[in-house]
This record gives C-alpha cells, structure tokens and sequence, in this order.
C-alpha cells in the first residue's frame, strides 16, 4: 500500500508490447535514482515486462496491481497495473494486431486514471502505427490518442533537451501547409500554453521567445510577404497584454543560441524542422517529446519501436529516462 508523499506519480505505458518499450522500461526502472524523485509504475502486461527482465538480466521483479493505491513504489519491485492484453508466445519485433490493441489500452488506462487526477504524469514507450491500424485503432499516434480522450482541442507539441525547451505552432505538415496553417489565433494558443504549462511546472513568470518565420524574422519586410506582421506580431502583443513574459519575431538563426545561453526558458518554433533540428543536434538520446495542453503532462521517448532490435537486449533506455525525468520536471507541483 503506497503512502503518501510530495512526489510526482508517474505512469509509464509500455507502448508496443513487441517493441523495445518493455526492454528499456525494465532498464530505465534498474535506475534507483528514479524513485527518488518520482512515483512510478507500469502499465502493461506483467508476463511481457518479466521476460524483458530475463532479457535483459535483470534482478528486478515485478508486483501486479489493480489499483494505484495498492502500488509500493519500492525500488527492486516494479508496480504494474497489468492489463494482461498479449499472449506468452507474442514474438518481439513483429507488426500485430495483438500487439497494437494492447498498446492502445494501456494509454487508454493511463488516460482514465489522469482524467480522475489520480497521476500527474503519463510517460510513454512507443507505439507502432501499423500494428495501432491493423487492431481497428485509426489514429496517426499517441498525441492525436490522448487528445481525442481527454477531449482537449488546444494542445502543443513541446521538444526538451538539457538546456533547450521547445514548443512548435504546426508540427507533421508540408513546409507550404504550415505557412497556411501559421494564424495569429494559433500563435497565442501556443504561446498561451507555454506560459501555463510552465507556471504549473513551478517556473512563475517563464521567459518565452517566438521564432520569426522569415530569414532574420523578416527584416522589416525585406524577406517574405509581411508573414511576422500579419501571423505572430499580434498574438505576442494579446500575450503582453495580459501580462506574460513574451518577446517576438525574433530570427530563428540566433534565438536558439540566446536561449541554450539561459537568456529564455522556453522558444516557439513556427514548424517542424525550425524547431526540431535545434534539439536533435544536441543528441538523439536526450531529446524528449513532451504533449502539453493536456489535463496532464505527457512525455516520451524521442525514437521508435526499433522492431529490428526488439527482444535483443540491445535498446538504449537513455531517451526514455530523459522522458521520466521531464514528465518529473514537468508535472504539477504537490
């Protein structure tokens, strides 16, 4: 029985049960410094974790429970809620529709319990989209999941890595798309959620910067069509307004540098590749993808399932442990 403490509840998901998600969790959780910050416990399937421990040669073992409050949160002993969804005999490294369904209930369970705020964090082990669509479960992926269960309309994509937070205006969409889809209302969603989710994080006044869109964020009209002007100026003006610590366009070419220096705690990227590259050049292994919006915070891992070397002992739990740190980071203050 768990007794009750200022540290953050973290549900870890398994994500793919054929993936390397059950390998890195039993890895990452080999980590005693873990629980030393944080409360966690696994959703997914008991058996699958206890072979990823044999696997892996592991000493740990694992405490099947129903309910969050009967979890010890004892390093040595894992907590699983075990959903128990995957047969012994599911192979590792292989697309299946057993596998997808399984890894969409576990979300689904992370889901409920941080819809009844009985968790501050969900972390997740990737999914495998094909193995998702062959089980009848038509999303692109965890994000779009999570925000269709939650019922949230205005959620963000936010990218962390030691030193460098990012959050991003338009993410998965063509570079022509993301101009058309770049509105002043969009621009001070994200702004919007970067302050709060920041504040929630414990950080009062967050010092937020937004990218320009253009070479040198349009020098004045001299690149682009007046795209600053016309798509963030008036959003980063609303958000002065009412008080937030916002500065903006400013030339993406040097506003990641002033922001790693420590001169802002937070950079809006205005799409995918803006924002992206900043934090992948700083190490695969250390970037984190975190969903912000949501009625709690969700971080993962920053790869995929990795079926080629699935069930090998051969995965990294690095990236997964930079996750469980940021949900930690990210979550509310107790």
């Amino acid at each position: 029985m768990s007794t009750k403490t200022n540290l953050p509840r973290i549900a870890i998901t398994m994500g793919d049960p054929s993936g390397v998600g059950p390998e890195i969790i039993a890895k990452a959780l080999q980590d005693q410094e873990v629980y030393h910050h944080c409360e966690p416990f696994v959703i997914g399937d008991a058996k699958r974790l206890e072979q990823a421990f044999a696997i892996t040669n592991s000493s740990l073992t694992c405490k099947v429970i129903t309910d969050v409050d009967e979890a010890s949160f004892q390093y040595g002993e894992i907590d699983v809620m075990d959903l128990n969804l995957v047969s012994d005999s599911l192979p590792w490294g292989e697309v299946s529709a057993e596998a997808g369904n399984a890894a969409f209930h576990y979300l689904e369970k992370a889901i409920h319990l941080a819809n009844k705020e009985e968790i501050q964090g969900i972390c997740t082990a990737p999914l495998n989209k094909e193995a998702l669509h062959k089980a009848g479960h038509m999303y692109p992926g965890h994000t779009e999941i999570l925000a269709e269960l939650t019922n949230t309309k205005d959620f963000a994509m936010m990218l962390a890595a030691p030193g460098l937070r990012v959050i991003h205006v338009t993410t998965h969409v063509g570079l022509i798309d993301a101009i058309h889809k770049i509105t002043p209302e969009r621009q001070y969603t994200v702004i919007k959620l970067a302050h709060e989710t920041l504040q929630k994080a414990g950080i009062s006044s967050p010092r937020i910067a937004v990218c320009g869109i253009n070479p040198h964020a349009g020098e004045n009209g001299l690149f682009g069509n007046g795209e600053e002007e016309e798509k963030i100026v008036p959003a980063v003006k609303k958000a002065q307004e009412e008080g937030i610590d916002v500065v903006g366009p400013l030339p993406a070419d040097t506003l990641f540098f002033r922001a790693r220096r420590g001169d802002f705690d937070i950079v809006v990227a205005q799409y995918h590749d803006q924002g992206h590259g900043p934090i992948k050049v700083l190490g695969l292994e250390a970037g984190v993808n975190i969903t912000v919006g949501l009625p709690t915070i969700r971080t993962s891992v920053d790869h995929g399932t990795a079926f080629d070397i699935a069930g090998k002992n051969i995965a990294d739990e690095l990236s997964l442990k930079e996750a469980i740190r940021m949900a930690i980071d990210l979550a509310p203050r107790l």
